[in-house]
């Protein structure tokens, strides 16, 4: 009786033990694909993928979260398959920082980040000893300083490219007082700031227009693309094709166009 006790056991164990293992090894299911998104735009996007996808046979559940570490946290653990909501700057400072084995397989839209102000309509109205909010995650902090120093209010150190901080300002004529924040949580600290650097994402859920409200916008070019990202044992499975082409498609991009009005530039 022990031994055939013994014998389940073990063999409820191997089970659980791969039941484990299915979630992050091999192949993903053809047919069905989660990915994970910031709430908000690129949430809004996903959907409009996700009925696309619908008429190549592709099924795609979709789980947003509210901050830029979490879907790549998911990603890593295996609660999701891909992602949608970041730039190549961010992940590749994500992989080198917690050295996760992550690969982009599309590029997707560009958000172009702003300067937002409840007290000054442009940002030659900026004045001495005034305060403004950044991001305080490593690739939007560096973003919003590039983003500064082309308003023309601060010089960056020469060769600072990617990992700029506060630290990294060599010429602050204004002698303004730069005030990191939670990246979510910046619109909703506008009143006690002068202006501020806020990403689309957030500035569309706080009704912040970036072709509107903005005083200043990051230039088209901007090397800040988002893309789509998976494990990188999964970059040829044939369903992350499926979801690359359902998104990189005319009926997608139209969607985009229309919805944001340039708020959004889609790069296909």
């Amino acid at each position: 009786m022990k031994k055939l006790l013994g014998v389940l056991i073990s063999s409820l164990l191997i089970l659980s033990l791969a039941a484990c293992g299915e979630k992050t090894g091999g192949a993903l299911n053809e047919n069905k694909i989660v990915v994970g998104v910031t709430s908000g735009l690129h949430e809004q996007i996903l959907e409009k993928v996700k009925e696309v996808a619908a008429k190549d046979g592709l099924e795609i559940e979709i789980k947003a979260f509210s901050d830029f570490q979490m879907p790549n946290v998911a990603l890593v653990e295996g609660e999701i398959d891909a992602n949608s909501f970041q730039t190549i700057p961010f992940l590749e400072t994500y992989k080198r920082e917690h050295n996760a084995d992550l690969t982009a397989v599309g590029e997707t839209v560009i958000n172009p980040m702003g300067m937002y102000s409840k007290k000054v309509k442009d940002v030659s109205e900026i004045k001495e000893g005034d305060k403004i909010g950044l991001p305080n995650d490593p690739t939007n902090c560096d973003r919003a300083l590039h983003l500064f120093q082309s308003a023309g209010l601060i010089k960056l150190k020469d060769g600072i490219e990617g990992e700029a901080t506060v630290l990294d300002i060599a010429e602050n004529p204004l002698n303004l007082e730069f005030i990191e924040l939670d990246a979510a949580q910046i619109a909703k600290q506008l009143d006690d700031l002068t202006a501020a650097a806020i990403n689309t994402s957030y500035a569309l859920k706080n009704n912040l227009n970036p072709g509107r409200d903005a005083i200043f916008l990051e230039q088209k070019d901007s090397k800040h693309r988002n893309v789509i990202v998976v494990r990188t044992e999964n970059k040829d499975d044939p369903v992350v094709q499926k979801l690359v082409n359902a998104y990189r498609s005319e009926e997608v991009k139209k969607f985009i166009e229309e919805e944001f009005e340039g708020s959004v530039i889609p790069v296909w």
